[in-house]
């Protein structure tokens, strides 16, 4: 994809699964086609907590509305 179609913008990152499925579950009922959602994982050790980072992909003239 070209790199001026649009950028991950994050929704939420939280060490909460349980948040994360949420999101992603309503973002799915509102109609956000599923190739457009990600998710990273971000890993821990011993100082910080494993954490979840949910992204949507938005694209160039979506952001420039906003």
């Amino acid at each position: 994809m070209a790199p001026d179609a649009g950028q991950g913008e994050v929704v939420v990152e939280t060490p909460d699964q349980a948040e994360v499925r949420t999101r992603v579950r309503r973002l799915r009922e509102a109609g956000v086609d599923g190739s457009l959602i990600w998710l990273d994982t971000l890993c821990g050790r011993l100082a910080l907590p494993t954490a979840y980072r949910l992204s949507l992909f938005v694209t160039a003239p979506e952001r420039k509305a906003r």
